[in-house]
């Protein structure tokens, strides 16, 4: 007789084996953990621990109505994405920062996270280059034609946050050459040279993994998930000006904005 029916007794209720019981307890203990941890990875972000500790356990267990071991099991998470660390005697502490990125305004680095320090620019690469059939195509310029490309690491408070890769039209591109690029943003740059403003921007966000040169210069693991956003840049008439591939680290972002549902 297969087990299943072995499970069903005489007036024909199934019932369950202590097995299978006891892996749904745990799935169900994993699912718990992993909705507290979306909590207080909010709260440990928005600052809500100003002197740097978690409260105790007991506490996270009373204000949640969860078990010790979920609470425990969030934590780990936390831990886990080098957020939060165990240290005898105290407790669990916030040991990182991420730093947030708007997404509902135009905005370059520098001035998105002006309020939490400076941003430094070491420019790896910058020359004409030939430029690629589809980045000639979102550029708007001539097949074959050279376009202005700039490769930038991008440093807060001394630490690697993102790896720039810029691509500019070269009627545009030829004077940034001459400008200040480790201490200005480009879009400011952008901006100045043109006489008019930047207006609109395409984006897209998505998770990739650190080839070896990117992971290299961010001082990332290789295979390591990055942030990866392409922005394709216009200025108030329309024209693209700059297409960027920026690679940030997901440790050490979040992206954050506002949006409005339009029906």
């Amino acid at each position: 007789m297969p087990s299943t029916q072995r499970l069903r007794n005489q007036h024909g209720a199934d019932r369950t084996s202590p097995t299978a019981a006891a892996a749904r307890r745990r799935r169900l203990r994993a699912d718990q953990a992993r909705q507290l941890a979306d909590l207080l990875r909010h709260q440990v972000l928005g600052g809500a621990f100003p002197d740097g500790a978690l409260p105790h356990e007991s506490a996270l267990c009373a204000d949640y109505l969860a078990s010790r071991n979920t609470v425990r099991q969030a934590l780990d998470l936390l831990r886990a994405e080098g957020l939060v660390e165990r240290v005898p005697g105290v407790g669990t502490v916030v040991v990182a920062e991420k730093y947030p990125h708007a997404l509902n305004r135009l905005q370059g680095l520098a001035e998105t996270l002006h309020e939490h320090g400076r941003v430094s620019n070491e420019v790896r690469t910058v020359g004409p280059v030939v430029a690629p059939g589809c980045v000639a195509e979102r550029l708007g310029v001539p097949d074959g034609s050279e376009v202005l490309y700039v490769e930038r690491l991008r440093r807060l408070g001394g630490l690697p946050l993102s790896l720039d890769l810029t691509y500019i039209p070269m009627d545009i591109g030829v004077r940034l050459l001459g400008s200040d690029l480790e201490n200005t943003d480009i879009f400011r740059l952008l901006e100045e040279l043109t006489g008019q403003p930047l207006g609109t921007a395409e984006i897209t966000l998505e998770a990739v993994n650190a080839d070896a040169h990117s992971a290299a210069v961010l001082q990332a693991p290789r295979g390591a998930a990055v942030l990866m956003l392409e922005r394709l840049t216009h200025l108030a008439d329309g024209r693209p000006v700059d297409l960027e591939f920026i690679r940030f680290r997901g440790d050490r972002i979040t992206m954050q904005g506002l949006v409005h549902r339009s029906l």
